[in-house]
């Protein structure tokens, strides 16, 4: 047994304190216990000056979420006329949650 193993067994440890899910290291877990398909879907929501504008955001992500997509992703867009202009929500359903995280980050 390594010696991070018996020191992180001994009682009062920094280590004990962490779930059973994480790692030795304590700042570390089993990528399963954060990507654990729990949450497929990606949400968007924004207020555009005009409708075209936000049909065009709309084909912008769509475009983007069907780069990340192995299976098809379930697209819902509305819209919405407000006061200040078009409000634009729309939800992209994946069929497992690294495909919705790398459609987020596509975004930044």
């Amino acid at each position: 047994m390594s010696a991070l193993s018996i020191e992180s067994q001994k009682k009062g440890h920094a280590i004990n304190a962490c779930s059973a899910q994480e790692t030795a290291a304590c700042c570390c877990v089993d990528v399963g216990t954060i990507i654990d398909n729990t949450d497929c879907t990606a949400s968007y929501q924004n207020v555009f000056a005009t409708r075209e504008d936000a049909q065009a955001m709309l084909e912008n992500l769509t475009a983007r979420a069907r780069k990340a997509e192995s299976d098809p992703c379930v697209i819902r867009g509305d819209f919405k006329d407000v006061e200040n202009g078009v409000e634009l929500t729309a939800d992209f359903t994946f069929c497992c949650q690294i495909e919705s995280i790398n459609f987020q980050l596509s975004l930044r």
